[in-house]
């Protein structure tokens, strides 16, 4: 074989591996696609914001993930929260999570309930029965982790003795609580500003959160 011959020769062999190489990262990819499901969008905090500060359009960006890795509350939409003030400090970054949403606009004119000093109004959606779940009453938060499986993990006690300020029927959802027709409530917690962190960490990661009324007396 004469030396062009053998340089065209590994000149097409370096082109044939070239495109199975392509091919079969294009497979790859294709099948990682696959894995991950469609993207999404999520509303993430672009600008820090202090605790009582009013969500700005400017303040938000959006970032698309997959399916399976975005936040169980995530915000799609940022005209949904425009305009509602935030119950804790959030850094840039930061998944805008609804339940840090808790602190009323006192400028709308809506009355709002009195917080002392030091105290955060914490939003929260939870399975619960709204006609024990009223204003005044006491509530256990309890949250349920994703287990190593997909199912059910550990549940744990978030936060004990919380007051209830404001509660009422959640809209439907659509997820497994909803799906398993359990009631679900809205309601609104007197915290302190340390609980309010710990209680937003907790609700972000949960696979279900669930008020369990106190007696009364």
């Amino acid at each position: 074989m004469t030396r062009r011959r053998r340089a065209a020769a590994l000149l097409g062999l370096a082109l044939l591996l070239g495109v199975l190489a392509a091919s079969d990262v294009a497979g790859r990819e294709a099948a990682l696609r696959r894995r991950l499901g469609r993207s999404v969008p999520v509303v993430v905090v672009a600008r820090p914001l202090a605790a009582g500060d009013r969500v700005s359009r400017a303040a938000l960006a959006v970032r698309r993930v997959p399916e399976r890795y975005a936040p169980r509350n995530a915000v799609a939409d940022p005209a949904a929260v425009v305009g509602q003030r935030v119950a804790v400090a959030i850094a840039p970054g930061t998944d805008l999570d609804p339940a840090v949403l808790g602190v009323q606009d006192q400028e709308t004119g809506r009355a709002g309930p009195e917080l002392r000093r030091g105290e955060r109004a914490f939003d929260v959606v939870a399975v619960g029965d709204p006609d024990a779940i009223q204003a005044s009453a006491r509530v256990d938060v309890l949250v349920t982790y994703d287990g190593p499986r997909g199912g059910p993990g550990a549940t744990r006690i978030a936060l004990e003795g919380a007051e209830v300020l404001q509660a009422r029927p959640a809209p439907d959802a659509d997820g497994p609580d909803a799906g398993a027709g359990l009631p679900r409530v809205q309601a609104t917690l007197r915290v302190g500003a340390h609980q309010a962190v710990a209680l937003a960490a907790a609700v972000a990661a949960a696979r279900e959160v669930r008020l369990l009324p106190r007696p009364t007396g």
